[in-house]
């Protein structure tokens, strides 16, 4: 049997995957949920993923377009609906 090189994972790309997902989490949350208070911390989790790159920064980024996608429609919907954005 043949196998593929065993390569050692470096802890950091574990660790930005972990914050890229938590970001697209917390941006998704913010739609619904106080959109000025969760969102823009989420995008600056995901640009801290992005810095750390490795094998998950297409994920990375995809979070912080995902940041900046639900922040504008979070603020939208809720002015639209009077909700509070705080």
């Amino acid at each position: 049997m043949s196998t593929g090189p065993i390569t050692q994972d470096r802890p950091a790309d574990t660790i930005a995957g972990l914050l890229a997902s938590l970001s697209l989490f917390a941006s998704l949350i913010g739609l619904a949920y106080r959109p000025a208070r969760l969102i823009p911390f989420s995008i600056l989790l995901a640009v801290v993923a992005t810095g750390l790159g490795g094998r998950h920064a297409r994920l990375a980024g995809a979070a912080v377009l995902v940041g900046a996608a639900c922040f504008a429609v979070g603020m939208a919907i809720a002015v639209i609906t009077n909700n509070p954005v705080f």
